[in-house]
């Protein structure tokens, strides 16, 4: 990013020549979410975006063909919203997820649980609150979202506002506590209708069980969000809130495009989206975190360059991204493993983000490596925790310690 920065800094100001030619749209910016630092200015193009729908429309495509119980009942879509900023050249800045939500076809807009304009509410527990007010009402043959941190989170939302919610649907409203501006409350709720016969099924399901859980309230036939990485630790707690259900996982996504697209439940692993971005492949083992810092320019002289055809089944890599909206030989930063191959497409999993590596005495020991590691213990020993901490400790010999 510290080698395109100048260039994206002139187009936030106005300057597209910076990066574009005259036949390039730049539609907006996408924040990244900061994992790494501060968040970075992505551009998104109108060919960027086209490539970004036609990976997720081959996602959808698929779940749909192996989940037909999913077929014209609603999806529930939560993603991150649009900043509310912009930048001195006029364009938003926001989650892309949002905005390709908000272009949808008015008939596929149809099928989303919420309004568009439910992502676009700034106080994140009320976004929560009203999601979950109109989601209580919908028939969710889906739910969708990045992260299954969120699935708790709605989880939660439902527990502790049941009885507001439960008379939210009773009345056709949503509730005075949830801060809302005036407009946006007279909108979304002239979408609402008393739903008495819903409010009382939830009434007596509150009484019976003491709380209600997402499992209570819908039924979807699928549920998807990442599984790869550190999040497959949640899986645990997201079935005991949700029941069994297949888990599809979403691919590996960023703001700077799609790279990945599963094809199977209950695997992170999907198929390169060879039809969007251009790709080159670094071993992992040559791009050293203690070498390569976050505001390095370029990555170090006499790297292996390799193309996707040319990558093997069981080896790591990192990524280097050419997309449609100025990014050429990009660092993602991710890491990556090749699970298979789909005639010379790599099939890859994401494994963590390389930054996160630790060497006190030359082991490199990967945040992959100690999330595998202690979920394996915590299977073996029956338990269920989804964060926990490594923490290297100087001694005779060095060793780290495992706290829960």
């Amino acid at each position: 990013y510290s080698y395109h920065e100048p260039f994206i800094e002139r187009c936030k100001q106005g300057d597209t020549p910076a990066l574009f030619g005259p036949s390039q749209k730049l539609l907006m910016f996408a924040l990244t979410s900061g994992t790494t630092g501060s968040s970075k200015y992505i551009p998104v193009t109108a060919r960027s975006m086209t490539a970004y729908r036609r990976g997720w429309n081959i996602w959808i495509a698929g779940c749909v063909a192996d989940h037909r119980e999913t077929y014209v009942r609603r999806l529930l879509q939560v993603s991150n919203p649009m900043a509310g900023q912009a930048t001195e050249g006029g364009y938003p800045c926001g989650s892309i997820s949002t905005e390709l939500a908000r272009r949808q076809k008015r008939i596929v807009q149809h099928f989303y649980a919420t309004p568009p304009e439910v992502a676009g509410i700034a106080d994140t527990c009320a976004r929560y609150y009203v999601t979950v007010r109109f989601a209580l009402m919908a028939d969710l043959g889906t739910i969708v979202t990045a992260n299954p941190s969120t699935l708790l989170i709605l989880g939660q939302t439902i527990e502790k506002h049941a009885p507001f919610l439960i008379r939210d649907i009773h009345d056709g409203r949503i509730d005075e506590s949830i801060e809302l501006p005036t407009n946006l409350r007279s909108r979304l709720v002239r979408r609402l209708k008393p739903d008495r016969r819903r409010s009382r099924q939830l009434e007596r399901l509150l009484g019976e069980r003491g709380r209600l859980t997402p499992k209570d309230c819908w039924d979807p036939a699928v549920l998807a969000h990442w599984t790869g990485g550190t999040v497959g630790l949640y899986l645990p707690q997201v079935r005991r809130e949700y029941g069994d259900r297949p888990v599809r996982d979403i691919g590996l996504l960023a703001s700077e495009g799609r790279m990945s697209i599963p094809l199977r439940d209950d695997t992170p692993a999907g198929p390169l989206d060879i039809q969007s971005n251009f790709y080159e492949f670094v071993p992992s083992e040559e791009i050293d975190s203690d070498v390569v810092q976050g505001d390095a320019p370029t990555l170090p002289d006499g790297l292996t360059i390799l193309r996707a055809d040319e990558l093997r089944k069981g080896c790591e890599y990192f990524i280097l991204l050419t997309n449609q909206a100025g990014l050429y030989r990009y660092h993602i930063g991710d890491v990556i493993r090749v699970t298979d191959h789909v005639g010379s497409a790599p099939v890859i999993e994401f494994l963590s983000r390389g930054a996160h590596t630790s060497s006190l005495t030359g082991e490199k020991l990967t945040e992959h490596q100690v999330v595998t590691a202690v979920s394996s213990v915590l299977h073996d020993a029956g338990l269920d925790v989804a964060t926990f901490t490594v923490t290297p400790v100087w001694a005779e010999p060095p060793y780290y310690q495992l706290s829960l």
